[in-house]
Parts: structure tokens; sequence; C-alpha cells
């Protein structure tokens, strides 16, 4: 099993000018440290308008910077929101594609549809139609990341003429794909699409491995992919609280304080019941207000990497026999050197132990898995791609209103760029005649 980390940023109020700054600086120095650690993997999520309980809204930002300052971590979107609303196909092909260059072939694309009415209703995506627009773009996305040039689109949600979207992956033909799982429905539909399952549903062990084998005999007996490249494999989150290792179990939960359960509760507030307006909803102080109602939204025991080595490598363990190829862990909002401390204990007395185990776990699903992949191959779901025309191309100045205006402004800089090199010309020819 590996193990990873989750960010999103939580950042409760209130706020000074510096917070934000601040808080992806501290960000860059946990990856860095999670990196030399081994850590497998750092998500990073991407949400919008989610204040307080996520600032991570331009996770390739993040992950470019995290990229220079790391060798081996891989680098996750979890999720990139693919509503063409939100992020359109070509650019995030571009963007992941960039990333995977700058990382030296580090991505993970982690894939979703958007959930929560601060977004969709945001970015004036109907909720009845997310689902659909997810999979046009996945198409979408992945056929431009893989085709020379691609071939061009048309959907209900999506029209996209042939271009040639560039650069490509550095992994070939694209970085692994993955899609956010909140139900078992979902875990099916990933296995069915031959794709990872990011599998944020906050299960205990045991619930966990039902999901696990779910994945894994959907995958063998119905994976019919479309993608070319498939990716069987199913992530979850190590718990609902946020992960706190120190010397000793009393002082992890000491270091963990109240904020081990913000993740949650921010979900509870954004996603199901909270009524919120932008700029002045306070959630922290919601959030406190609720934890003096309920001690047991902050804390609880074994629902989170909380304590000593020895207390934490257990409930590792646990998670390692429910069969999941990698957990996630989260973090605690405004705990840095907590946080930093966490990540070294981590690294020299727990993690080695799960790296070798999981080495030798990789080899042998390989070849288990041999013979399920080429069931799945044989299901092969091919994408409708038209034949493209040879004679296609494209040029000239825009036009648009049914052909009645011409976008001037290139023209315009074109011609005091010629009359700029006629008069260099002239003033050469001056000075040598």
């Amino acid at each position: 099993m590996k193990i990873s980390l989750f960010y999103e940023f939580a950042l409760p109020r209130p706020w000074t000018d510096d917070d934000e700054f601040q808080m992806f600086q501290d960000g860059l120095d946990e990856v860095e440290a999670a990196d030399r650690a081994g850590f497998s993997t750092v998500w990073l999520t991407e949400h919008h308008f989610l204040e307080e309980y996520c600032h991570a809204t331009a996770p390739e930002m993040f992950l470019a910077a995290a990229s220079q300052r790391t060798k081996n971590i891989r680098l996750g979107f979890g999720v990139m929101h693919l509503p063409p609303g939100i992020n359109h196909p070509a650019r995030a092909a571009e963007r992941v594609a960039t990333l995977d260059h700058l990382s030296g072939g580090r991505v993970e694309f982690g894939t979703g549809e958007s959930s929560s009415v601060a977004e969709l209703g945001g970015f004036g995506i109907d909720p009845a139609d997310k689902r659909a627009q997810w999979e046009e773009a996945l198409e979408v996305t992945v056929r431009a990341m893989t085709e020379t040039p691609f071939r061009g689109f048309k959907g209900e949600h999506i029209a996209m003429p042939p271009r040639n979207v560039i650069p490509k992956p550095r992994q070939a033909p694209h970085p692994p794909l993955w899609v956010a799982c909140t139900r078992p429905s979902s875990v099916q539909m990933a296995a069915q699409k031959g794709i990872g399952a990011l599998s944020f549903a906050y299960t205990g062990p045991e619930a966990l491995g039902e999901r696990v084998r779910g994945y894994y005999e959907e995958f063998e007996n119905a994976a019919a992919p479309s993608v070319p490249q498939m990716n069987p494999n199913i992530l979850a989150i190590g718990g609902d609280l946020s992960m706190m290792v120190a010397k000793t179990d009393e002082e992890a939960v000491k270091r963990l304080g109240l904020g081990g359960g913000f993740f949650s509760f921010g979900i509870m507030h954004y996603y199901m019941t909270g009524m919120h307006t932008p700029g002045r909803t306070g959630v922290w102080d919601s959030y406190l207000d609720a934890v003096k109602e309920d001690e047991t939204l902050a804390y609880g025991p074994g629902r989170g990497a909380i304590g000593g080595p020895e207390t934490v490598r257990e409930f590792l363990r646990g998670y390692e026999a429910s069969g999941v190829d990698e957990i996630i862990l989260l973090l605690n909002p405004r705990s840095h050197e907590a946080t930093m401390e966490s990540i070294e204990i981590m690294g020299k007395e727990i993690l080695p132990e799960f790296i070798e185990r999981d080495e030798v776990a990789r080899a042998a699903k390989a070849e288990r898995l041999e013979p399920v992949l080429e069931k799945a191959e044989a299901r092969r779901r091919p994408w409708a791609v038209p034949e493209f025309d040879e004679n296609y191309s494209i040029g000239g100045l825009p036009t648009g209103r049914g052909g009645k205006f011409t976008a001037s402004e290139i023209p315009e800089a074109m011609a005091e760029i010629n009359e700029g090199r006629v008069k260099a010309a002239q003033a050469l020819k001056d000075q040598q005649g």
C-alpha cells in the first residue's frame, strides 16, 4: 500500500494579509519534506469559491512549483473538475502535459464532475448535466493529449474543431487516469472504464475491503476501456480526521487541537446543510460552535493517523489489510510545524516497512492482473474518432457576426512593425551611403 498526502489548503478565519502567501510557502516546505520522507504522492484538490475550507483553486500552479523542489514524489490532481465551463478540455490537456514535463513525468491525472452548489452555480453548470459533461470532457482531454492532431469532437456539451494540442505529455501515452468516487456505483463505473478510483468515502478498513474487492471484481468482469492506457488502482482517504504524528499519543492529540474534523465539517457546510453568504459567513466559527455541541466532530480514536509511531503504524496496517492500493492522509489546518514533525517521524519510523512491502505487492499484483488486463483489452470500446481531412486548414483574420466583423488589431500592429522596419532599413542605408 502506498501512503500519500492530500491537500485542500484550508485556511480558517480570521485572515491576515500574509496568510495565503504563508500557507503556500508552508505547503511547499511540507511537500519537499514529504519527498525526502518517502511519501508516494502529494494529491491536491481543485475547488472554487469554498472559502476557509479550500483555497486550492489552481492546483497546477502549486504542483508546478512543488515539481521544482522535489525529485521522486508524484504530483496528483485530486481532482481537476472537467466540466468545460470550469476547465476547457484543451486547456486541461495543455496544463497536465506541461506539468508532466516540468516534473519529469510524475503526474497523476485525477478527474471529477464537481458537486457543490457554490461551484456548479458559479460556473453556470446544470447539476443534471455534470456526469455527461465529465464523460465528454474526459474523452476530449485524453484524445487531445494523444492525437496528432486532435481530430475534432462534436457532442452535446463540447464542440471543438481539429487542432494540434501541445505539448504532449512526457508519460506515454498519457499520465495515469483517475476519477473521483464518493459512492459504490461510481467505484464500479471507474472499474468499467478501466481507470483508477479515487474513493473519497470515509469508511473504515473493514468496509473499505468490500469496496476494494468490488472494484477489482468489476474490473475483471466488466472493464471495457476507451482510454489508451488502463490504470487498475483504487485509493482511499485514511480516516476522516487529519494526520498528526508525535512521539506519544497524548502529544499528537494535543497538537491536533480542534482542527482535525474541519475537513469533514467543510463538506457538510458546502455540499449539504450549510447556507453561505460569500465573503461573510464564518465557516470556522460555525465549526467551533458545532464542536461545542459535539466534541466527537473534532476527534475520536481510530479515525485518522493520529498518535505516536506505534499507534499510527497499527492504524495504517489496518488499511493495508483491506487490499487498497493507496491511502491519502489529510493535513491539519494552520499546523505547519506539527505537520513538518509528523512528516519527519513518518519517514524515519513508519513509512519504510510499508514501502518495502508495497514493492513486493506491486510485483505480485502485476502478475495477477496480466490475464485480467488481456480480457479487458478484448472488450475495448474505442471512441468514435473521425478521420482527419488532410486538406483541412485554418488561417486568415478572425471574422464574426456573419462576416460583418473582422478583427483588426493584428493588421494594425503589423503595420506599425513594418513601418518601423522600413524606417530602420532607410536609416541603415543613409548611414552607409
